[in-house]
């Protein structure tokens, strides 16, 4: 909650920073060819007239993440999940998992306590 607080989204733009008229200067912008350079690469048919909406989709996602690089987030500890806990320990013993029963009965083949395989080297 408390980085909730500390993070203030301005209002939506175009991406990039706002100058000081209060116009948007954009700081990464990708174009048509890039655009469609993605799209093939993620295997995503996307017509020639569809590029421009596109680009303009991905303009909008880097610019939220520009304001993201602008939280001050000093103080802040990296986390791994959203709520505090520790997995789970047990003593790390080596055992025979007392199932050999059981599992050799899924093989094929198995003589005297252990799967049987064709030779393979001669």
């Amino acid at each position: 909650m408390a980085l909730r607080a500390a993070i203030r989204l301005r209002p939506r733009g175009p991406g990039g920073k706002r100058r000081a008229n209060g116009s948007w200067e954009r700081l990464m912008s990708i174009d048509l060819e890039t655009a469609a350079k993605v799209a093939k690469l993620a295997r995503i048919a996307v017509k020639d007239e569809a590029l421009p909406a596109l680009a303009d989709e991905f303009n909008t996602i880097l610019g939220f993440i520009e304001q993201l690089n602008e939280v001050d987030v000093t103080g802040v500890e990296p986390m791994t999940s959203v709520t505090p806990m520790r997995l789970r320990r047990r003593e790390d013993v080596v055992n025979d998992g007392n199932q050999q029963t059981a599992v050799l009965s899924n093989a094929p083949d198995a003589r005297e306590g252990f799967f049987a395989v064709p030779k393979v080297v001669e």
